[in-house]
């Protein structure tokens, strides 16, 4: 498991973020705080405080294909 933090700073960024990880067949989580939201999930990303970094939780050991894309994203 890899974890990282990104910063979603619009809805675009949010649309973006959610066709990178749908392309990956292994789970990935968003956390805020207590919550914790599937990162394919829109609405699920909507649901958390946008206004500061979230927590990303790649459960594969191998990720860098999807790291590379996140990275203009990860703070």
């Amino acid at each position: 498991m890899k974890t990282f933090d990104i910063l979603l700073r619009s809805p675009e960024d949010v649309k973006n973020f959610v066709n990178i990880a749908t392309k990956y067949d292994f789970d990935i989580d968003l956390t805020s705080g207590r919550y914790v939201v599937d990162a394919k999930s829109i609405m699920g990303i909507y649901s958390l405080d946008l206004s500061k970094a979230v927590k990303v939780e790649i459960h594969n050991d191998d990720c860098s294909a999807l790291e590379a894309e996140l990275e203009p994203y990860i703070q």
